[in-house]
């Protein structure tokens, strides 16, 4: 088989899995972390797709700034005896 098929099954099964976890996980701060595992993955996909500016855009939004956005809306409404459940 070719290495590079190889590696683009194994980053749309990552980007299954992260989804799936962020779907699946109770802790709000867990669920934003996986969707920020699937916009990296996502950025490599677009990678393996020759398409550099996309995948860059998609790093920056998807990955960076929504997951950041999110972590700190997260701390911000949570009371500190939700975090310990």
């Amino acid at each position: 088989m070719d290495i590079l098929f190889i590696l683009n099954t194994l980053i749309v099964a990552g980007i299954l899995v992260s989804a799936v976890c962020a779907v699946a996980f109770e802790n709000t701060l867990s669920s934003v972390i996986a969707l920020g595992v699937t916009g990296g993955f996502m950025a490599l996909e677009f990678i393996m797709l020759q398409a550099p500016d996309v995948a860059i855009a998609e790093a920056a939004v998807g990955a960076v700034l929504s997951t950041a956005l999110f972590v700190i809306a997260v701390r911000k409404t949570t009371k500190k005896g939700d975090e310990e459940k």
